[in-house]
């Protein structure tokens, strides 16, 4: 794994733990690239305000106008689906379909067979009653930039998010490949709960809700930037910023594809093989950044977020990010 933080005027701790491939024993560095998993929201949702920016589309307008098929599209904004508040079933809580992705992990899925998937089920509620977090919502609003843009998704981030930024090491792949060099995931989301090595299975099935890959420097500089909002307008930067408690977890709360931990502005991401947190405390200007090349869970606890709790219960108290709960079993 790697941790990293910077705080002006305290320090900078940055380091490696650990192997980056269990078969050879290659130790694990910083540059090495991972699997970001939901941080890949921060990324697709900037895409959207950015597309707000330009007057291509309104955040109160409904998905319908964009995607056909959504159920109650008519009703469910952009704004809805990018703060979790759509309703729309998960599709990564079909049963069945958990059981055939452990199966067969290297399956490519398209987004719109992703949402058949999510439709074959009833909304939970209607839209806007509550948060519940979906990765539904962010596959609508990938399909959304490319209908609006004209672009595949991971060109339009490579040219409006990526290369502004000087994110060279980030990017959206179209296939399972991971670039050179990378860090092996090991995971135990398998039929039978035995740790494997997830690096090559194809993550087409998280696309616009977690497929992204980068690296601890390019982590470094994106915290910050999506905290600030450098890449928006003040105006569209402070919808974003406006968030509402998840119910959940004490001290969280949702805004615009970004979430808040008791000032920690940022996101959690997970897929089999790899965890990753990011997040900017702007109180302090500092930067956190937590890859794990592991999701296997620590005593039935995610250990990224062990990571982030115990890292900022030393350095800033007053903003602590909650300890994670035991999970349920995978």
């Amino acid at each position: 794994m790697n941790v990293g933080l910077w705080m002006p005027g305290r320090g900078t701790y940055e380091k490696s733990f650990g192997v980056a491939d269990q078969q050879t024993g290659a130790p694990m560095k910083a540059d090495l690239a991972t699997r970001i998993g939901s941080v890949t929201k921060t990324f697709t949702v900037t895409g959207v305000l950015q597309l707000v920016d330009q007057g291509k589309v309104g955040l109160d307008d409904p998905i319908s106008r964009y995607v056909s098929g959504v159920p109650g599209g008519d009703a469910v904004t952009l704004r809805q689906l990018a703060e979790m508040r759509s309703g729309l079933f998960d599709y990564t809580t079909d049963q069945r379909w958990l059981a055939a992705l452990r199966a067969d992990p290297h399956r490519t899925y398209t987004p719109r067979r992703l949402l058949d998937v999510a439709f074959r089920h009833p909304p939970n509620f209607n839209p806007g009653a509550k948060w519940q977090y979906s990765n539904t919502n962010t596959v609508l609003l990938g399909m959304l930039v490319e209908k609006v843009s004209g672009r595949p998704l991971g060109d339009y981030l490579r040219d409006h998010v990526f290369t502004p930024l000087k994110l060279g090491d980030t990017s959206l792949p179209s296939d399972s490949a991971m670039p050179e060099p990378h860090a092996h995931g090991y995971t135990d989301f398998t039929p039978k709960g035995t740790v494997a090595d997830a690096t090559g299975w194809n993550p087409s099935w998280a696309w616009a809700a977690g497929g992204i890959v980068s690296d601890l420097d390019d982590m470094h500089a994106w915290a910050p930037a999506l905290a600030d909002g450098r890449l928006l307008s003040a105006k569209t930067q402070a919808e974003r910023l406006r968030t509402l408690p998840i119910g959940v977890v004490p001290g969280a709360s949702y805004g615009l594809g970004i979430l808040d931990f008791n000032g920690w502005l940022g996101h959690n991401g997970e897929l089999p093989g790899y965890e990753t947190i990011t997040a900017q405390l702007p109180a302090e200007r500092a930067t956190m950044v937590v890859s794990v090349n592991s999701d296997v869970d620590h005593e039935g606890k995610n250990l990224s977020g062990l990571i982030g709790n115990a890292v900022t219960s030393v350095v800033t108290p007053d903003h602590l990010r909650p300890a994670p709960v035991a999970a349920p079993p995978k």
